[in-house]
């Protein structure tokens, strides 16, 4: 008989979890999905910014707009690079999971101001992640990638028929 309601009870707590955390982890999934991640990274900024901003950034995500994804992308880079680790390993590991995603690579006010708000317990100072995203933005420029395509041995169609 004890056996029976020890049963009852861990099912039961089972479900209630599942129940309770279930809006999160499939906002957390739709994401990790996007992104071609492992969920604890997701999870751990989503616990990190505390139950209420973690809360309002799973409903953020659950709307289901590529452009909620694409800025919660950029707040999980900002996340990443700007609190957890700086190193220039960091960054290009995080520019490159939003480039194989198809997500824009280049940051905004709007990202930070988007940051600033799910991230405020850990209460970052905005002056140093806008300086953040200045370096980030001049560091990645677009004239970058036009030098560098021009280096390539690709050549486009389009742009050799409209020279002549």
């Amino acid at each position: 008989m004890i056996w029976l309601m020890l049963a009852t009870l861990i099912v039961v707590f089972i479900i209630g979890f599942r129940v309770l955390n279930s809006q999160a982890r499939r906002a957390a999934k739709a994401l990790t999905k996007r992104l071609n991640l492992e969920p604890v990274y997701v999870e751990s900024l989503i616990s990190l910014m505390g139950r209420t901003a973690g809360d309002e950034f799973v409903q953020y995500l659950t709307r289901d707009n590529e452009a909620h994804i694409a800025n919660a992308a950029s707040v999980l880079l900002i996340y990443q690079v700007f609190i957890v680790d700086e190193s220039e390993e960091s960054l290009m590991f995080w520019r490159g999971v939003l480039r194989k995603a198809y997500l824009p690579t280049e940051l905004s006010n709007e990202h930070v101001r988007l940051a600033l708000t799910f991230l405020r317990e850990l209460e970052p100072d905005a002056q140093e992640m806008q300086a953040f995203r200045l370096r980030y933005n001049s560091r990645f420029s677009p004239q970058d990638d036009v030098i560098a395509d021009t280096d390539s041995n690709v050549y486009s169609l389009h742009s050799r028929l409209n020279r002549h």
